[in-house]
């Protein structure tokens, strides 16, 4: 049984920010600060969502099904494209074609700074695969110091998320930056800025948003059974998010990958309020809510006040099949550009595209001198 307010905070309150209760105003309130919503006008927003989702129940699973787990498992995330057999453009001409349609932010990069004179660009950045590279361990995703640095820039410029799968204490303190907006588990577990300094001052400070707060037992007790159940694969890793769970395969014998799909089935199948997505050689477990990275860049622009605003330009950077749907919003909403980070052709609802987290560090320093100089042209 829910308490009256969904989100309800168990961390302290931050320094200097302040604290509101809007159980009879909107679901979002701006400007930004801890939000509480009513539990009916919560779930009234999940069911309107879940209408217009058309998604199989994840935990009906049969063997049809963990073979198409294993299937999707073997290829790259977001799915990478194919030509048919029938298909006689080369692998090099496809490549090509590829970046005439997605081209390089970098080579672009005058184009998008020109559509955002006189406007306000806000920053999304995934972190695996976007500010670190991908690697064998994820416990050792570091971030470089010329990353750091350089994001650090960035956020005193823009207004600017990392929005990961990685719970948010993971990932802070693999970024180590108070700067910056956090939103951790796919944008289920969101912060503000706990620092001074922070774009905008102490007005963006203090939010907070848990949309998912009442399935953190059930998580915790999935992620129990799930390393007790995986143990004996070697290379296996089950990674708590606090709002939901990862196991990374990237280290285990594909050979192997067909018995860890029936381990993961026959624990989420017991548990039909959770449902199973995947990114890059992980499998996400996450709540059944409508909830998701898209979702987060649009309570994010909310609570910044840019909900309706035309003099606004979202810029979301990402690699992972988990950030198309934060992609897929920006096109729905006809403003601001998503990039993907990728070196071979892969299907997308991103504008643009860079191949690797150094490109992404080339195109955030290019954006801090530009705004430095239009502000010194000011």
């Amino acid at each position: 049984m829910m308490n009256q307010n969904v989100i309800v905070s168990d961390r302290k309150a931050i320094l200097g920010s302040k604290t509101i209760t809007v159980s009879n105003s909107p679901l979002f309130s701006s400007p930004p600060t801890y939000f509480t919503f009513p539990r009916h006008k919560f779930l009234e927003l999940l069911e309107a969502a879940d209408k217009n989702s058309n998604n199989i129940n994840k935990n009906n699973l049969g063997a049809g099904k963990i073979a198409s787990w294993v299937d999707s498992m073997r290829d790259s995330s977001p799915t990478r494209l194919r030509s048919s057999s029938r298909d006689s453009v080369s692998d090099n001409d496809h490549k090509t074609s590829w970046i005439v349609r997605f081209p390089s932010a970098l080579n672009m990069f005058d184009k998008i700074v020109n559509a955002a004179k006189g406007k306000q660009i806000v920053m999304f950045l995934d972190y695996d695969g976007t500010l670190s590279p991908i690697v064998e361990d994820p416990d050792k995703a570091y971030i470089t110091h010329e990353m750091r640095e350089v994001v650090k820039n960035v956020a005193l410029n823009f207004p600017t998320a990392i929005v990961t799968g990685r719970s948010i204490d993971k990932v802070r303190g693999f970024v180590k930056l108070n700067e910056i907006y956090y939103a951790g588990s796919h944008g289920m577990d969101i912060e503000g800025p706990t620092s001074e300094y922070a774009y905008g001052g102490e007005s963006n400070q203090g939010v907070l948003f848990q949309p998912a707060r009442e399935f953190v037992p059930m998580i915790e007790k999935v992620y129990k059974i799930l390393e007790e159940k995986t143990k004996w694969i070697p290379g296996a890793m089950v990674e708590n998010n606090k709002f939901c769970l990862s196991v990374h395969f990237r280290r285990v014998d594909e050979k192997r990958w067909t018995g860890l799909a029936e381990q993961v089935k026959s624990v989420l199948i017991d548990y039909p309020q959770l449902k199973l997505t995947q990114g890059r050689k992980v499998l996400e477990i996450r709540p059944t809510i409508k909830w998701d990275k898209g979702q987060a860049l649009n309570f994010l622009l909310k609570s910044l006040g840019f909900e309706k605003s035309e003099d606004v330009v979202p810029v979301y950077i990402g690699d992972d099949r988990t950030d198309e749907d934060a992609f897929k919003v920006l096109r729905e909403r006809g403003q601001g550009f998503g990039i993907l980070v990728s070196k071979v052709p892969k299907e997308t609802n991103a504008s643009y595209s860079l191949q690797d987290p150094s490109q992404v560090n080339e195109f955030l320093r290019r954006l801090v001198e530009w705004k430095r100089k239009t502000v010194g042209e000011a």
